[in-house]
């Protein structure tokens, strides 16, 4: 069966700046589940990306998703999760230690990098989330936790 597919995008006006993260949830036959994008604060581009990841993951646990195609423009955050590149800074180890708890939470998953004008729909609700400095797109289910995590959604 083919997985569901998960857009992630994450974004900062200024590295630190205000920031915000989004996703979309793809199911496997391309129809859109949920797409949510939410306003995080100041936050460095980077944070941004890792937490657009731990919402979109958490929400497609949530969901009952077993298996999952992550899609995301931040080169740096793909090679980070497949191991290509340590993870060097000591505020990015948390982040990238919850995705890993979540990423075990489905029977199979895999990540890769797309340019961003293949990543709009999430790009697109980065900014929408930025602009008004709140959350925007769909409900997200909350409540959830994989194998290891205590985090909500949002």
């Amino acid at each position: 069966m083919s997985p569901h597919v998960l857009r992630t995008d994450g974004g900062s006006r200024g590295n630190p700046g205000p920031a915000a993260a989004a996703f979309v949830l793809e199911a496997p036959d391309g129809t859109i589940l949920l797409r949510a994008g939410r306003f995080i604060g100041e936050a460095t581009n980077n944070v941004a990306e890792y937490e657009a990841l731990i919402m979109g993951l958490g929400a497609a646990l949530a969901l009952g998703v077993s298996s999952i195609e992550v899609l995301a423009d931040s080169e740096l955050l793909v090679r980070q999760v497949t191991g290509t590149y340590r993870v060097k800074h000591p505020n990015m180890r948390p982040l990238h230690a919850r995705v890993t708890r979540l990423l075990a939470g489905f029977e199979s998953w895999r990540i890769g990098h797309v340019r961003r004008e293949q990543n709009v729909a999430a790009d697109s609700l980065v900014n929408e989330a930025l602009d008004t400095h709140s959350t925007v797109g769909d409900e997200v289910p909350d409540g959830t936790s994989a194998p290891g995590t205590q985090a909500s959604l949002f």
